[in-house]
């Protein structure tokens, strides 16, 4: 039986033995559960999948674990033979290497201007002068808590290197240098290695290596009388 139908015949009980004749008819109110049973099924629903571990155990493989799977049993998959990735072909080697003909290549594999050149000294402070100084002298924050120092962009062996060498530096690393190519994509090093040359020269340039129209005239230093 029902609820409705028993609510009926409880109703239907109280008109003939509780109920005057006379007296008015009460009003029968019939219930229907199905939107509460939903709402349970719905909660149950839920609290079920909050349980579940899909999200927290996922079927994936983390760097170096190994793999029931595979005959060699390596997670990490080698290159297909013959293949390139797309945007890997490097058909530049002189862009990508920094050699020419096996030797440091003694120019740049684009031209340098001003904004490459902002682009170089932008990457130099953050990768560089932890180490190197904003300066080049080798004083970095870094050295001065015990890293190994480096040697000083001005030197004159690095003033007279072929620019190529620093190119090759940050791609290879160099003694106690590692190398950042992972870190900063090739036509980055290169304005690196464009900035190196900029702060060589201005710890070396004299006024007459100022162009005639940059060069301050009295009026124009620093403090002077307006």
């Amino acid at each position: 039986m029902t609820l409705n139908a028993e609510i009926a015949e409880h109703a239907e009980n109280e008109r003939g033995h509780s109920r005057p004749a006379d007296s008015r008819p009460r009003l029968c109110v019939s219930v229907t559960l199905w939107p509460i049973q939903l709402c349970v099924l719905l909660c149950l629903c839920v609290s079920a999948a909050g349980c579940r571990q899909d999200m927290h155990d996922q079927p994936k493989y983390i760097p170096l674990r190994q793999s029931a799977f595979f005959v060699d049993e390596r997670s990490a998959r080698p290159v297909v033979a013959g293949t390139v990735a797309r945007g890997q072909l490097r058909e530049d080697s002189l862009l990508h290497t920094g050699k020419v003909d096996g030797t440091d290549a003694p120019f740049f594999p684009f031209p340098i201007d001003e904004q490459v050149l902002r682009r170089g000294r932008e990457r130099f402070d953050i990768y560089c002068s932890p180490c190197h100084a904003r300066t080049g002298e080798g004083d970095g924050m870094i050295v001065r808590r015990g890293y190994r120092r480096p040697p000083s962009l001005h030197d004159e062996r690095l003033r007279n290197v072929a620019v190529g060498h620093f190119f090759d530096v940050m791609t290879n690393g160099f003694g106690a240098m590692p190398d950042y190519a992972a870190q900063i994509r090739a036509d980055d090093r290169w304005a690196i290695a464009g900035y190196i040359r900029v702060l060589q020269l201005s710890a070396h340039a004299s006024i007459a290596d100022v162009p005639a129209a940059g060069r301050a005239t009295p009026d124009r230093l620093p403090g002077a009388a307006r």
